[in-house]
């Protein structure tokens, strides 16, 4: 771009480069050429042009608030695959006649060598309406916390919130209940959606807001109604996800992949031991009764 020089007669008065007609005496200053008021822009220093304010705004990297690796797309791909997924299941459980009652998290046949169930489970839904609320609350948390995380590690988020909120059912829930659904999962990303809002200095109060009503629902519908919900899975799920973001967003940057695999690791092992250690107990104490071992 070549720098304009001054009136080519003395006493000349320079006009606009864009609007020759248009007298002026102020110049940009990245480009030095005479500019009016309409092709003014104000800059960190002095005035620019509008050329000049553009090709600026190209060569600025935009700020990422993304606290753990790279990401080359902004699409939440997960958790469109994981709306997806969940859909599906629901589809197949509602056109199989057993499926159901094959995938539900119940402790007997957990404890009988079904250890899949902790998992499946996670992905069946009792009616439209609670496989929509679910839905519905992974696509507003699902696709922030996949950018801000990264896709490895929300995928992990969400299979340990979810086998967190199983685990606890497993441990604590009465032997004759069968459980369902995402909700485990889903708590685990509202857990980590406030501990994330948190260390990006963002407003709290709309999530801790959202987490108690959950909660208050989870405890006083079944309370109050003849309709069963399980606060050990959603609070299982909120406590995993919440303690695993935490460790992903706070982790050292020099040795933040090393900790946040080492932690992960650690939780599936510490879950593992649980189911173990509860599955002992199982068998051990009501293993004739319930024809398990």
């Amino acid at each position: 771009m070549s720098i304009p020089s001054a009136p080519d007669r003395p006493g000349e008065t320079p006009s606009c480069y864009r609007h020759p007609g248009r007298e002026t005496y102020v110049r940009c200053t990245r480009c030095h050429r005479y500019i009016c008021p309409d092709c003014l822009r104000a800059a960190a220093v002095g005035h620019q042009c509008v050329e000049c304010v553009r090709a600026g705004a190209r060569t600025v990297r935009k700020p990422r608030f993304h606290l753990g690796g790279q990401q080359t797309s902004t699409t939440p791909v997960v958790t469109y695959a994981l709306i997806a997924l969940n859909v599906l299941v629901f589809v197949l459980q509602n056109v199989s006649a057993d499926l159901e009652s094959r995938l539900t998290l119940w402790s007997p046949a957990v404890a009988n060598g079904d250890l899949y169930r902790l998992v499946t489970s996670a992905f069946l839904h009792y009616g439209v309406t609670h496989l929509l609320l679910n839905m519905l609350a992974l696509y507003l948390v699902g696709p922030p916390l996949e950018r801000h995380l990264g896709r490895p590690r929300f995928v992990a988020l969400y299979a340990l919130s979810a086998l967190g909120g199983s685990v606890l059912v497993y441990l604590v829930s009465p032997l004759n209940a069968a459980t369902a659904g995402a909700s485990g999962a889903i708590f685990g990303l509202f857990g980590a959606t406030f501990v994330v809002s948190k260390r990006l200095n963002l407003d709290v109060r709309w999530v801790a807001a959202l987490i108690g009503i959950n909660l208050i629902f989870t405890l006083v519908i079944p309370a109050i109604s003849s309709q069963a919900i399980s606060w050990q899975g959603h609070i299982g799920g909120l406590v995993t996800g919440a303690l695993i973001a935490l460790v992903y967003v706070d982790a050292p940057r020099e040795r933040r992949n090393l900790i946040q695999t080492g932690v992960t690791v650690a939780v599936v092992v510490l879950l593992t031991v649980l189911i173990w250690w509860r599955t002992t107990v199982l068998l051990g104490e009501f293993g004739r009764h319930l024809g398990l071992g």
